[in-house]
């Protein structure tokens, strides 16, 4: 992909649309991962409105990719919004890998919507997520020196994840829809597995 949004302006009319539109998943993707957003919410959002049929495969993404960017900026109703639309366009082929592979980026919005609602669903999506991330979090993370966490819980590197981007304890449980003092048990759990660091560092053996 091209380095930004202007110079892939020459490049996506070439692309057949269902490649077109996964192109800008992965643009929103770099934008997100960039922390820019606004920009990976713009992107993904475009997308999904100027689809003139359903692609499921990179609508799925794109609306996952969207829930990621609001999560981030804390609306968490647009977010989901997002993951409720892509989960319609799964549910009828049992299309759920993608759920798996970003649940580590969701920021708990699985456990939040899912978890009560589609119970079955959500074992299975988390089944996918370990094997998807298994020996994967072992990557050396150039960006802060440190290994990613591979032995939390689902639940706990979610719980990690939020409370690295400054979410409170409170903010956590009412997101998760579990007590303050279940939060805290299990901050206080991944603090004891990656060597006791201070809550402030967490995000050196996060996914970013």
């Amino acid at each position: 992909m091209p380095d930004d949004i202007s110079s892939i302006k020459s490049v996506l009319p070439m692309l057949p649309t269902g490649i077109r539109l996964f192109s800008l998943y992965l643009e929103a993707h770099e934008m997100y991962l960039n922390k820019r957003y606004d920009a990976c919410i713009a992107i993904a959002e475009t997308a999904l409105a100027l689809e003139e049929k359903l692609y499921p495969i990179p609508s799925i993404y794109l609306h996952l990719v969207a829930a990621m960017g609001y999560i981030n900026i804390r609306d968490t109703e647009q977010a989901k919004e997002h993951l409720l639309s892509a989960w319609q366009i799964a549910e009828p082929d049992d299309m759920i890998e993608a759920f798996g592979e970003h649940h580590g980026l969701l920021g708990g919005l699985l456990e939040s919507v899912m978890k009560k609602k589609y119970p079955d669903a959500f074992k299975r999506i988390i089944k996918i997520t370990y094997s998807f991330s298994a020996g994967w979090r072992k990557v050396h993370n150039p960006g802060t020196g440190h290994y990613v966490a591979d032995d939390l819980t689902t639940t706990e590197f979610t719980v990690a994840m939020l409370a690295a981007r400054g979410w409170s304890n409170k903010e956590i449980a009412d997101h998760l829809h579990v007590s303050t003092r279940t939060v805290e048990a299990q901050i206080t759990s991944v603090l004891q597995k990656l060597g006791n660091p201070q809550r402030s560092d967490l995000s050196k053996f996060l996914l970013k």
